[in-house]
């Protein structure tokens, strides 16, 4: 049971890891792919969670409220995500991703109130030399980098937050109000900035890979992360996440070619960076068998 459940693990993580792809090959804008993304994924889990699963949604208002904020950073993280791929590439997008486990390292200890961990000070110093080393080797790509970046922070706060949601209700619940809220909310920030009317300017194509990207990329691999729970440690989870920028860099290397090939010091760095995050896995799994 173990090894079925490590690979539909990697399944998973390298389902994530492909819709970066997807989103270079959508050719809507980020804000309306994040749209229909979240649109057509919260359609999904809900059929999943009533139809399927013949489960409640029912959520207090606090928690609704709590979920709609968490929501809300979740489809900024993703905006952000498309948005420095179609300025950048897949290659600069997926290698921001690392600092999330730096801003982690800050945002963690704040809200859990526990101590900083000095290995990942450690480790955040040798992400941002990595990511500084980028931006100085790629700098033609500096817009796509700020976003990248701006899509770990806004990551980060969603991933620090939803922790904090564990047990107010089902796992199911807390996704799907959390798309369906990201998604209510940007759709009523459309309506006021006038972008909304634009909505509709997308063609079959892209409605038929972002139908792919929420259900098979998105709300199946959310719901397969939480069952797996069952059968994995929480440390075995967050290591292996950890390739899926090594999933989505090496796809977009062979998919996309000319477009993707970076420079020899962005994947020295970029190795540098991944290889980091799981050193810093690893001490701390050692740290907690020490402790137990």
């Amino acid at each position: 049971m173990h090894k079925l459940a490590l690979f539909r693990l990697h399944l998973i993580v390298f389902l994530w890891g492909f819709t970066a792809i997807l989103g270079k090959l959508i050719h809507a804008n980020a804000e309306i792919l994040v749209f229909y993304r979240m649109l057509f994924a919260a359609i999904c889990l809900f059929v999943y969670i009533r139809i399927f699963k013949k489960d409640s949604i029912k959520v207090s208002k606090k928690v609704f409220f709590q979920l709609a904020a968490i929501g809300f950073s979740m489809a900024l993280h993703w905006y952000c995500f498309f948005h420095s791929i179609k300025i950048s590439n897949v290659s600069i997008a997926l290698s921001c991703l690392s600092l999330s486990t730096l801003f982690a390292s800050i945002l963690e200890p704040l809200i859990f109130k526990r101590k900083i961990d000095i290995s990942e000070v450690v480790m955040g110093i040798v992400i941002v030399a990595c990511i500084l080393l980028i931006f100085k080797t790629e700098f033609q790509y500096k817009e796509g980098i700020f976003y990248g970046v701006l899509c770990a922070v806004f990551g980060t706060i969603f991933s620090v937050f939803n922790g904090k949601m564990f047990g107010k209700t089902s796992s199911g619940n807390i996704i799907f109000y959390e798309i369906f809220s990201g998604w209510f909310i940007i759709m009523v920030i459309y309506m006021f900035t006038g972008q909304f009317f634009h909505l509709n300017e997308i063609s079959y194509r892209d409605i038929a890979l972002i139908c792919l990207l929420a259900s098979v990329f998105t709300a199946f691999p959310m719901l397969e992360s939480v069952n797996l729970m069952k059968y994995i440690s929480p440390f075995t989870l967050i290591l292996t996440v950890n390739l899926e920028p090594v999933y989505g860099i090496i796809l977009a290397f062979f998919i996309f070619g000319e477009s993707e090939h970076m420079s020899p010091v962005f994947y020295v760095a970029s190795g540098v960076m991944i290889l980091a995050i799981i050193a810093n896995g690893l001490i701390k799994a050692k740290k907690q068998k020490t402790l137990n």
